[in-house]
């Protein structure tokens, strides 16, 4: 009861703050648009909606439904000077409109004719200004995908009574289910070299993982199988929605040559003070900070205060899986970074209910690691060492129920 009441202390507490602001940047309006692409034959068409700033500024895009919309969040952003109305194009959809929601935070809501999908997001200088530019296209029912924020995240944590109670386990009547994440994909290739992209080397390794992982009996969810862009969100909820019982990400970063190499696995740590492991967190979520899937931010710390809690019973696990790793990797002969274990603030480690880890299996950037990735062999040996980590781990993590049901 103490818990919650803190809890209550910090949602009461959190609107009252005041936040030092930065000037707000100003949206040149007149030089802003939405335009539709293609005739008017009565059905939704692709929208593109520019909106020129004197300045880069943080922002954030999702849709809601119940009418489908598109929701922007623009930090320090002055949508006072005009309605939104008069924006160029605005005739386009059923409604569009602007205004100051927070503290430091102003919202732009364009109402839409049907559902939508966010098919390119960019922020870039321009001769007119820091060009803002976001391309929807319709969808199918089916595959809209609506995203609520902080709110949204806290109805999808346990109720206040719950909190304390660990994440659930899985059962013995089903085999342990592994979400296999390769990193990037789509318009954002990740790390690239020459001809030679992460995205691309990641998605044949984690189909060379999948299968051993078949064969060794576990299930495996695939948060993609092409080159398509899976927002950063959208691969935890995959894995949510297939039960998974260990996330694993992979990655083969890029760092200025002779600064990283060799393997290593990292687990969740917002306070990591590697300057390595600091870069890597920013260029892992910058393709999700520019597609506008910016978890951080004042309005989220509440639903922050309950993932901790859950996530105080997830975080040893995700632990005790890289030390199993980092064991059976090891004895297969492949080469480690000087430290393999490390924490950082990738956004996909950030699940409070799910064991996860990112792999970096090496660096683009380092020769040697760039030989290992286009190796058949040693895929095969780093396949197998973590594929018997995940069994070493399964074994132990259930004695682990066990002991804490007693």
């Amino acid at each position: 009861m103490r818990l919650w009441r803190l809890v209550l202390w910090l949602m009461l507490l959190v609107p009252a703050m005041v936040w030092a602001e930065a000037p707000a940047a100003r949206v040149d309006v007149e030089r802003s648009s939405l335009i539709a692409e293609g005739r008017d034959r009565g059905k939704p068409r692709p929208l593109d909606l520019r909106l020129v700033l004197d300045r880069p500024t943080p922002y954030r895009a999702y849709f809601l439904d119940a009418p489908p919309r598109l929701v922007l969040d623009l930090r320090h952003v002055d949508l006072s000077g005009a309605e939104a109305k008069v924006l160029p194009g605005a005739e386009l959809v059923p409604d569009l409109r602007w205004g100051r929601f927070r503290p430091g935070w102003s919202r732009l809501i364009v109402e839409l004719p049907g559902p939508y999908a966010l098919r390119q997001a960019s922020q870039q200088a321009a001769p007119e200004g820091q060009v803002l530019h976001l391309r929807i296209e319709p969808v199918k029912p089916a595959d809209f995908v609506v995203r609520g924020g902080a709110l949204a995240t806290l109805r999808d944590l346990p109720e206040p009574a719950a909190v304390p109670v660990p994440p659930s386990r899985r059962g013995a009547d089903r085999p342990l289910r592994v979400a296999v994440d390769p990193g990037h994909g789509g318009h954002d290739p990740g790390a690239q070299v020459g001809a030679i992209s992460e995205a691309a080397v990641m998605l044949g390794f984690a189909g060379e993982l999948t299968r051993t992982l078949t064969q060794a009996g576990f299930e495996v969810i695939a948060t993609r199988r092409d080159d398509s862009f899976v927002p950063l969100e959208r691969r935890m909820t995959l894995a949510r929605a297939g039960q998974a019982d260990l996330f694993i990400s992979l990655h083969a970063d890029a760092l200025p040559a002779g600064e990283a190499a060799g393997l290593s696995i990292y687990t969740w740590n917002p306070q990591a003070d590697d300057r390595a492991s600091r870069e890597l967190a920013m260029r892992h979520d910058r393709a999700d900070l520019l597609a506008g899937v910016d978890l951080a931010g004042i309005d989220d710390q509440i639903a922050e205060v309950l993932m901790d809690l859950a996530r105080s019973e997830t975080h040893p696990r995700s632990q005790a899986f890289a030390k199993f790793a980092v064991a059976e990797l090891n004895r297969a002969g492949i080469a480690m970074h000087r430290t393999p274990v490390r924490g950082a603030a990738f956004s996909v480690l950030k699940s409070p209910d799910i064991p996860s880890v990112l792999i970096e299996l090496g660096f683009l950037t380092d020769a040697g690691d760039r030989a290992n990735l286009f190796d058949p062999e040693w895929r095969a040996r780093t396949a197998a060492a973590i594929t018997r980590a995940v069994q070493a781990w399964a074994k132990d993590d259930a004695a682990q129920a066990q002991l804490s049901r007693k």
